[in-house]
């Protein structure tokens, strides 16, 4: 039965040495899936990102900080991380990108089914993750919510986005200081699914040839710090997110 979980998730963006993403990904679900889930973390999602060859992208998510800080300290001192650490580490160049956000409305997370163990899909089963995030100046407020529910969201549904969460920065301290986060920041960031590439691609066309999207487009573009970023995540084999 899916429901909304994880009121506390980290959108994690890895940048890798030359080669290593495969290298990684299977190392990761191989060794660090149900260990981690075992300590009461779940990991949403873990995704190659079509657009950066050397980039592993996932998610992880917790029902509140002090229970981050407990399955963290439980995760990191326990054998799997011990034990595998420093092969996970010889793949990566950073792994320090790391947005800690939460729900922008009770139901806006992602509905999955986290107590059904981690699935092994086929290597070409595809579904492609779409996640955009938009820097502000400031937390969050109701008037880019309600733009986003009445204006934003309704455009890129037509277009052929289904946009299955969206959250905001988690403005609470870092309960487990040995991984940073990216601290200081204001963001918003929906994901959304697609059937494929193509999919997406033909969604792009269809809003910008949408009928008053060029001023939706404005409007948005007020509001931000800079251009969005948009992650195409295609999902690895054991990701439950796809």
């Amino acid at each position: 039965m899916e429901t909304t979980c994880s009121p506390i998730v980290e959108l994690r963006q890895y940048t890798l040495h030359p080669r290593q993403r495969d290298v990684l990904i299977a190392l990761f679900e191989r060794e660090f899936l149900d260990t981690q889930e075992a300590t009461g973390i779940r990991v949403l999602g873990q995704f190659r990102d079509l657009d950066a060859p050397d980039r592993f992208v996932w998610l992880r998510g917790f029902p509140d900080m002090l229970q981050r800080r407990a399955s963290l300290e439980a995760f990191y001192t326990g054998p799997a991380w011990r034990a595998h650490r420093d092969a996970a580490n010889a793949t990566m160049i950073d792994s320090d990108d790391v947005l800690l956000l939460k729900p922008v409305a009770p139901a806006s997370g992602f509905a999955l089914d986290v107590s059904m163990p981690h699935v092994q899909h086929a290597a070409d089963h595809g579904g492609l993750l779409v996640a955009t995030t938009y820097a502000f100046d400031a937390p969050v407020d109701m008037d880019f919510l309600e733009f986003f529910a009445a204006d934003l969201h309704p455009a890129v549904s037509a277009a052929g986005a289904r946009v299955i969460a969206s959250f905001a920065t988690e403005s609470a301290p870092n309960t487990f200081p040995r991984l940073p986060v990216r601290e200081g920041e204001h963001v918003f960031t929906w994901f959304a699914r697609f059937d494929d590439a193509a999919a997406y691609a033909r969604y792009r066309e269809a809003l910008v040839a949408a009928p008053g999207w060029r001023a939706i487009a404005v409007s948005l573009a007020r509001r931000l710090l800079g251009p969005p970023q948009v992650l195409r995540l295609a999902p690895t084999s054991r990701s439950r997110l796809r």
